[in-house]
């Protein structure tokens, strides 16, 4: 409890940072977000596909209905 009260207190008299950002940092930083946006979309995208595949019931192809029609005795 007296940590928590010595943290809140600290933080209450906290200084300013007198931090400056120029045009080039803000259009790094929306450089770095439509980056990772694109990253994101298309990892999304190459997992979705995998997954779909994953998923799709498969078709017998054609060698392997005849083998089907072959094995079943009439």
């Amino acid at each position: 409890m007296k940590q928590l009260f010595l943290l809140s207190i600290c933080s209450a008299y906290a200084i300013p940072a007198l931090a400056y950002i120029d045009p080039g940092t803000g259009s790094l930083i929306v450089q770095s977000i439509i980056g990772a946006i694109a990253a994101i979309g298309v990892t999304l995208k190459i997992y979705w596909h995998k997954v779909k595949v994953f998923f799709m019931k498969k078709e017998p192809t054609t060698s392997e209905e005849t083998n089907k029609t072959k094995a079943m005795p009439d």
